[in-house]
């Protein structure tokens, strides 16, 4: 990638328990791939640290940063606020950097309505009752939150055709293979504005 081309934004979403957060861990783990930090009202989770799994913030504190223009996108999910601060995306990706964003569905769908260029991945389930598993696995959730996720998840599977892509994460090996397929036939799609291409082409024919 050169220093004058601009990074891709990609949005990873899905269902909870569907392994979207593992699959980008994985992602920045092996790549030059940037995963960009949320920011949520919700509590930390046991083990997550704040300005790294996500900016963990009041309230107030978002409504001010929604009030002054400073998110991405943000969306209301099980009585908190979740969202992306916008100036970091950007940076990165005017620096080359592809960004992966891990956001629920709502979120995913602003992405696409501010900036249509971004790649939106949907990750799916191999099936409800391995859902149901992977949530209860978690030991996060009572069983009314649960079953609130996964009437949750129909509605979300529901818009899969707003995506560009789908994955199904049953092998977590063979899920991170699958978006990285996305991530390098994104990087050989022919461009809106070809010239810059062809007029490489064309120099080195008259050279």
């Amino acid at each position: 990638m050169s220093n004058h081309q601009r990074g891709k934004l990609y949005v990873i979403s899905g269902p909870s328990g569907t392994g979207k957060g593992t699959i980008c861990k994985e992602l920045t783990a092996r790549g030059a791939m940037d995963i960009s930090i949320s920011m949520t009202t919700r509590n930390p989770r046991p083990g997550e640290v704040d300005g790294k799994d996500y900016f963990f913030v009041t309230h107030e504190e978002f409504e001010k940063a929604i009030a002054e223009g400073k998110m991405l996108e943000y969306a209301n999910v099980f009585d908190n606020i979740y969202g992306t601060p916008k100036e970091a995306v950007i940076q990165r990706l005017e620096r080359g950097r592809n960004v992966i964003l891990e956001i629920d569905v709502q979120g995913g769908l602003q992405v696409k309505q501010s900036m249509p260029e971004a790649v939106l991945i949907f990750i799916l389930p191999p099936s409800l009752a391995v859902l149901r598993e992977r949530l209860v696995g978690r030991q996060t959730d009572t069983p009314e939150v649960i079953e609130k996720r996964l009437a949750e998840a129909i509605n979300e599977i529901k818009l899969l055709g707003e995506y560009d892509y789908y994955v199904v994460n049953d092998v977590l090996e063979d899920a991170v293979n699958d978006v990285k397929g996305i991530v390098a036939a994104e990087a050989r799609r022919v461009p809106d504005k070809v010239k810059p291409i062809i007029g490489k082409y064309e120099r080195e024919k008259g050279e």
